[in-house]
């Protein structure tokens, strides 16, 4: 089995459109997405971002500079994410494809790395798999 986050972007277009949409509604498909994915015993965890800008740390100076964020335009926004366990990206996939969102929303699929990626005989790598054990992950 693999970890996968699905990361939620949104355009302008999806924004205007959820706007239509009674925030009830929103959150009942929402939550009978989640649902199924914890009745099917593959999500991890997930959460949205609140809409409210956040900072940018940028690391092209140093020390790094924190300016307003998160981006310049909406097509760029990350709105939240979902972490699922399943055997492959293509079954992350199928899932992501059964997510409510409509035209102008988007997720990325991305494989999440785990400890077994990188050289098991590293001290940090060796920490982080205990790191992992103390937080039950």
């Amino acid at each position: 089995m693999a970890k996968y986050m699905l990361i939620m972007r949104a355009t302008d277009e999806a924004v205007s459109a959820y706007e239509e949409i009674p925030f009830e509604q929103v959150i009942e498909a929402m939550g009978k997405y989640n649902e199924s994915l914890m009745a099917a015993g593959v999500m991890v965890g997930g959460d949205g971002l609140a809409p409210e800008p956040g900072v940018i740390v940028d690391f092209s100076t140093n020390p790094p500079v924190v300016t307003d964020g998160p981006y310049g335009e909406t097509k760029e926004l990350f709105n939240g994410f979902w972490l699922l366990e399943v055997p492959t990206i293509e079954d992350a996939a199928e899932w992501a494809k059964r997510c409510p969102l409509g035209p102008g929303s988007k997720l990325e699929v991305r494989r999440v790395t785990g400890v077994e990626d990188f050289p098991a005989d590293n001290e940090w790598i060796q920490k982080e798999a205990e790191w992992r054990e103390q937080l039950g992950r």
